[in-house]
């Protein structure tokens, strides 16, 4: 099936997945019934895909995109269709995480797709590699993407011919997201409906690492499971004891998720800002955000989309995309006051 045949019929699909309406659901406080909303879970799914299919395509159609459609890619506001990973995405096909958020409209997801990038700016391509992408898009009331904010992790790549290794002892991240093959199961279990969150404790439970981790002294609160496994950038950064670890890359000595932060990230990172939670998956008990995290002494900063699996008010699971950024960046979706502070935002 050729490029523009494949997106259209990707389209017509995406159209099917949105026909039937959703059913009015309560919200958080007094159980007030929300507004149904068009696009449901298997509509904002098939969004992602559509979306990806289109930028390996380079096809902007006015099908999926609203005519006044705005892009960022690592914090950078860019005209979409041709700039950052639009001018290089070859194929669509890689790992997906996808977080839908029926009460927003709006949809998060971790995911990979494959790059071809030059050696130089007038040299010969190299082979498509993967890139890590955590991406948002919000659909607006006419059904189309109104909004993509994207962050790519592209491996390291010397300019000229040289095929020597990366200087980093870990393998790529396009690479090690991509080796997880599927996502967890648990990811996609639905929680059973007397013992779900509201959204508002969904997004507290989140923030909840956030603040554990920032100017850490070890003596905060830290709501982990004991299974609790969490993945950054494909790479096993925290897990429980005794967990299998042959088949994985890690951080070195790994850890549980309670005793790491007790221990071993002690005033690591001196503070976590810009924290915007862009999707909560209250059905399979799922947080999305982004944030940017601040290591003063070092003028350094992580930009990183993270999840987290919560049960029963504990995180289970978390995964990860980041890439360093300039030191202070913001994510071109908040005000200046918005960027600067550590308070979360529940971005509806």
């Amino acid at each position: 099936m050729t490029g523009p045949v494949r997106l259209a019929a990707a389209l017509a699909a995406m159209t099917l997945a949105c026909a039937a309406p959703l059913p009015a659901a309560a919200d958080d406080v007094g159980g007030v019934p929300i507004a149904a909303h068009e696009c449901q879970r298997a509509c904002l799914e098939a969004v992602v895909e559509n979306y990806l299919q289109a930028m390996a395509e380079g096809e902007v159609a006015d099908a999926l995109f609203a005519r006044n459609v705005r892009f960022t890619e690592n914090g950078v506001e860019m005209p979409l269709g041709n700039e950052g990973l639009w001018a290089t995405t070859v194929s669509a096909e890689g790992y997906r995480l996808i977080v839908p958020d029926v009460e927003t409209q709006q949809v998060a997801a971790l995911v990979t797709v494959r790059e071809q990038a030059g050696i130089s700016s007038t040299g010969p391509q190299r082979e498509p590699e993967p890139v890590g992408l955590a991406v948002r898009l919000r659909i607006d009331e006419d059904g189309r993407i109104s909004e993509v904010e994207q962050i790519a992790a592209r491996p390291d790549r010397p300019l000229g011919p040289s095929s020597g290794p990366s200087s980093s002892p870990f393998p790529a991240t396009g690479a090690a997201v991509e080796a997880l093959g599927t996502p967890w199961e648990g990811y996609l279990a639905a929680v059973p409906e007397g013992e779900r969150h509201t959204r508002a404790e969904l997004v507290a439970v989140g923030n909840a690492y956030f603040e554990g981790l920032q100017r850490n002294d070890g003596e905060g609160y830290y709501p982990f499971t004991d299974d609790c496994l969490r993945l950054e950038n494909g790479i096993i950064a925290a897990a429980p004891s005794g967990h299998d670890l042959a088949d994985r890359p890690s951080f070195g000595t790994v850890l549980e998720c309670r005793e790491q932060f007790e221990t071993a990230l002690r005033g690591v990172v001196t503070g976590i800002r810009d924290r915007r939670v862009v999707a909560v998956d209250r059905e399979r008990g799922i947080v999305f955000a982004f944030a940017f995290f601040d290591h003063r002494p070092i003028n350094w900063t992580w930009q990183l989309g993270e999840l987290f699996k919560v049960e029963q008010g504990q995180i289970a699971r978390i995964e990860a995309i980041f890439i360093r950024s300039p030191y202070g960046l913001c994510s071109g979706w908040s005000t200046y006051a918005q960027c600067r502070s550590e308070e979360v935002q529940d971005i509806r």
